[in-house]
């Protein structure tokens, strides 16, 4: 009995993931995208209280397109200029609340709004 007690009081340590370990591969409108974890800043990394999250990619800094050069996003980036949605923009405002999001797996999606699709010859 005194086991049980001390059991749910302390539960065994989960295992922590390694930096660069494999979490999961996403399959969405045509692409595949690893997710390893990592951390997001080297703050992050020397801080001993931080474990190593999942890295989504930043579709900002390195666009990536559909076959038909429609942009990659994920719901919790920034929210870009052409946002439209029910909710008044804030510097908070996320991809998520937009309605030219069309959402895949995970936390991924494609960017509808025509302001933001490349044109065949620039994929």
């Amino acid at each position: 009995m005194f086991h049980k007690l001390i059991e749910n009081e302390y539960p065994q340590a989960k295992d922590i993931p390694k930096e660069g370990e494999l979490y999961k591969i996403v399959n969405t409108f045509g692409r595949s995208f690893e997710l390893r974890y990592g951390y997001y800043g080297e703050q992050d990394r020397k801080n001993p209280l931080c474990e190593p999250a999942v890295i989504y990619p930043d579709f900002l800094k390195e666009p990536v397109y559909t076959e038909e050069g429609i942009p990659f996003v994920t719901v919790i980036q920034d929210a870009c200029g052409s946002y439209r949605g029910e909710a008044k923009r804030t510097p908070d405002t996320t991809c998520a609340e937009c309605k030219f999001l069309q959402r895949g797996e995970d936390w991924f999606g494609i960017c509808k709004s025509p302001m933001n699709r490349k044109a065949n010859g620039d994929i």
